[in-house]
């Protein structure tokens, strides 16, 4: 067991806030040594009791791996933590939230300090780190070479699923998730300020949301047909004409009810451009293009 265990990669992780500490965890749960460094040190002292090495600064913890894992609060606050750190030969995975610019910065500034690069996107909270049944996934865009390497390491905290060459996709991915969920959180909020008045329990109107919410997930299969075929009026259930028509309903039950529009105007009248430059006979797949013009 013990030759086991000594076998594992060893890793540094920069960050041990709420997700790094559970990264942390999972690694060293795994049998990974763990070299941890964070800018307030205290933070740190819960995972050097649970075996890993605390480092004194970010450029020694550095030194210590040639895997070097960054958790940070942003991107400015990975620059800084590794400006004085020697990445010449290491490989750097940054799971620090950021933008798809961010990532091709930093894939630019990691090769001209000698380091090959991987940066991710984070799918999960950290209670679903490290438990292989909770759905936990990360994107990772960048160095294949460096992600085929470190594919097990990076498996040990969440499902590592790689998007490509360009270091941006992993947080394309990661964001454009989730807008879509935020776009869902918003529904759920507007469908339930409408029966908040009324004798109808949240509870008993829940697992009905939810139901009507799974059953229309799969038009986004249906709309990524239309986007890659050009034809946005193939296999049209509910046309946009039909749809804009109707819903002049939505907003005035949301009016009778005293209810904002506020959330639900914008897609709506989007679908109204869209119907108004002629096209009433595809469904709402169009609207991707209208968001790209503006």
């Amino acid at each position: 067991m013990t030759d086991h265990l000594s076998s594992r990669t060893p890793l540094t992780l920069l960050g041990t806030g709420a997700m790094g500490t559970a990264l942390a965890r999972a690694w060293l749960v795994a049998g990974h040594p763990v070299t941890v460094w964070n800018r307030t040190p205290a933070r740190a002292e819960a995972l050097a009791a649970e075996g890993a090495t605390v480092a004194g600064s970010a450029a020694e913890a550095v030194s210590a791996n040639r895997l070097v894992i960054a958790c940070l609060l942003d991107d400015v606050s990975v620059g800084e933590a590794l400006s004085d750190a020697d990445l010449s030969g290491r490989d750097l995975v940054n799971l620090t939230t950021g933008t798809p610019a961010q990532g091709r910065a930093r894939v630019v500034w990691a090769k001209a300090r000698g380091a090959r690069f991987l940066d991710a996107g984070i799918m999960a909270v950290p209670p679903m780190i490290g438990s292989p049944d909770s759905g936990a996934f990360v994107f990772y865009s960048g160095s294949t070479a460096l992600f085929e390497e470190h594919r097990d390491v990076l498996a040990v905290p969440a499902d590592p699923r790689y998007v490509g060459t360009d270091a941006g996709f992993a947080a394309l991915h990661d964001v454009a998730l989730l807008s879509a969920m935020y776009g869902m959180f918003a529904g759920v909020a507007h469908a339930f300020a409408l029966i908040r008045q009324e004798d109808i329990a949240p509870r008993d109107f829940a697992p009905l949301l939810v139901s009507w919410l799974t059953a229309m997930a799969p038009a986004a299969l249906e709309t990524a047909d239309k986007l890659e075929s050009g034809d946005y009026t193939k296999n049209v259930v509910s046309n946009l004409a039909m749809q804009v028509a109707g819903s002049a309903t939505f907003l005035r039950t949301a009016e009778e009810q005293g209810v904002s529009q506020e959330l639900l105007r914008p897609y709506l009248d989007l679908m109204a451009r869209r119907l108004a430059d002629g096209h009433g006979d595809e469904d709402t797949t169009g609207v991707v293009d209208l968001l790209r013009r503006l």
